[in-house]
């Protein structure tokens, strides 16, 4: 039987948001028996019942096991040269810890000599103490001078320490004792090539969207990056990469419901333990991959997009251009998605919270895409404005976004006038206030502007909140007191609203939670 190792690179990868599905492929040219054809290395941490094996050629697969390897750590003349090299670096780090240690004693004599040497040298002649003060800067210069220079060779060195470190990791990784293989076993007819390609499933793998929400005029550029990263402890090279929504799990049941029994509360009454029984290992996890699934009409783009797969739970996404991720836990970005959507503008302020007036955008999902939850960057034109978090968007869904304060629209908010009675004999204690709020409008263009702002709601019967007057009229008033005015401004133009309120609290009663 052949056990010579097959040369299987990885031709495939599809990240799932938890893990990755890696598959290698490799030919070997067999004469015709039984042969067990090692594939791999493959990573310590693959989940062994994901691992699938298919082929071409006048051959039979057998089976296939996953064996540990246990090979010793050869000799290797770099590894050697860069062991010496980090205890060359140590010592020397060491000698600059001893000389900074020198030079703090030094340092403490000299402090000594000059207190003893300034009592000797002051009933003396002043050009001796002069010569010994020269002296002693001199030193304590040569000192401090000395010091900062060992302070540069000292990070210097540890720079190099830290890398000779990575590389020798690197290459005891590479010739650690434990490896992981994939025996295939096959049934050859006749002689020939037999082309294998293994799969296997590993955790330690993800991927996230990443969004930049760019708007010209009345248009929303979405533009979504698929952000991926793996610490499986192998690389991956640029390959047929695909993303995918999908969560491969343990075995998945359909939810049912046990009896819910309510009873009379009993007391606890204690026993002696008694020894548990061991528990059955949890069923091991399925093997990854996105449900087959007919493609799916992609939508109409500006730019590009990539290939998407529609299954009944989720999607697959093929990037047109696929990148190489290794195994450093890094993010690396590949484009899924660039495509136009409507968006309808407006402004929207809270002057109680802040005078200021947020650009609004109301867009539809018109693509074809659910775009799962993801950190947005927003551009207006060219200029970044700011982040937020774009929640899960199904297709045909109409979301709300704020694109960013607009400083041409200006908010002012002022209480105009506060009075309190004071609480006579059977008489309650009475507050007015009144309160003034403009808006106006500094942008070339008319903008439809959104003011909200709200009355106290008592949670008291002994406080009542009424309203005095309201200029004008709001459009949508609600039972928690909020007010809401669609106000549409011209250019250069601006608007006043007008409201007033008293909050009446009964003898005796404090009242908290008031603001102006």
């Amino acid at each position: 039987m052949t056990d010579d190792t097959l040369d299987a690179p990885i031709v495939a990868v599809t990240v799932f948001p938890d893990r990755a599905r890696v598959t290698r492929r490799g030919t070997v040219t067999l004469p015709a028996g039984e042969h067990r054809v090692p594939v791999g290395p493959l990573p310590l941490n693959l989940l062994r019942d994901s691992v699938r094996v298919s082929g071409h050629g006048q051959a039979a697969v057998a089976g296939v096991n996953v064996v540990t390897r246990r090979e010793p750590v050869t000799s290797d003349a770099t590894v050697t040269a860069l062991e010496a090299e980090l205890r060359e670096i140590e010592a020397a780090i060491a000698a600059l810890t001893d000389a900074d240690a020198v030079a703090t004693a030094r340092e403490r004599f000299l402090a000594r000599l000059a207190m003893r040497g300034a009592g000797a040298l002051a009933t003396g002649e002043p050009t001796a103490a002069v010569r010994f003060a020269d002296g002693l800067d001199e030193q304590l210069t040569a000192l401090h001078e000395g010091r900062r220079r060992r302070e540069r060779e000292r990070l210097d060195l540890h720079r190099r320490r830290d890398a000779a470190e990575r590389r020798l990791m690197d290459l005891r990784g590479k010739t650690g004792p434990d490896r992981l293989f994939a025996e295939v076993l096959l049934e050859v007819d006749e002689d020939g090539e037999v082309e294998l390609e293994l799969s296997y499933v590993t955790p330690g793998a993800s991927w996230s969207s990443g969004y930049d929400l760019r708007l010209a005029g009345d248009t929303l550029t979405l533009t979504w990056h698929g952000m991926i990263s793996q610490r499986t402890g192998e690389d991956w090279p640029e390959c047929a990469l695909k993303l995918s929504t999908a969560r491969p799990a343990g075995a998945l049941e359909v939810p049912e419901l046990d009896p819910w029994y309510v009873d009379v509360e009993r007391p606890i009454v204690a026993y002696a333990a008694a020894p548990m029984m061991a528990m059955s290992a949890p069923p091991p996890p399925a093997p990854g991959g996105a449900p087959q699934a007919m493609p799916r009409a992609r939508a109409a783009v500006r730019e590009t997009t990539a290939a998407v797969e529609e299954g009944p739970v989720a999607a697959t996404y093929t990037p047109l251009k696929p990148v190489a991720v290794p195994a450093d836990g890094t993010a690396h970005r590949t484009l899924i998605a660039r495509f136009d959507l409507a968006a309808r503008l407006d402004h929207i302020t809270a002057p109680v919270r802040a005078e200021e007036a947020v650009l609004r955008a109301t867009v539809l999902n018109t693509s074809a895409h659910a775009l799962p939850a993801g950190s947005a960057a927003l551009f207006h034109e060219g200029d970044f404005v700011g982040s937020t978090r774009l929640e899960p968007w199904a297709p045909q869904e109409e979301r709300e976004l704020a694109l960013g304060v607009d400083d041409r629209v200006r908010v002012e908010r002022e209480l105009v006038r506060r009075a309190a009675s004071k609480a006579t004999l059977g008489s309650s204690r009475r507050t007015d206030a009144e309160y003034k709020i403009t808006v106006a409008n500094h942008t070339p263009r008319q903008v439809s502007v959104t003011v909200l702002d709200q009355l106290p709601v008592s949670r008291d019967p002994q406080i009542t909140v009424k309203e005095l007057a309201v200029k004008p009229e709001p459009a949508e008033r609600s039972e928690l007191g909020v007010y809401t005015w669609k106000l549409v401004l011209a250019p250069n133009t601006s608007q006043e609203i007008q409201f007033a309120l008293r909050v009446e609290a009964a003898k005796g009663v404090e009242i908290s939670g008031w603001r102006d």
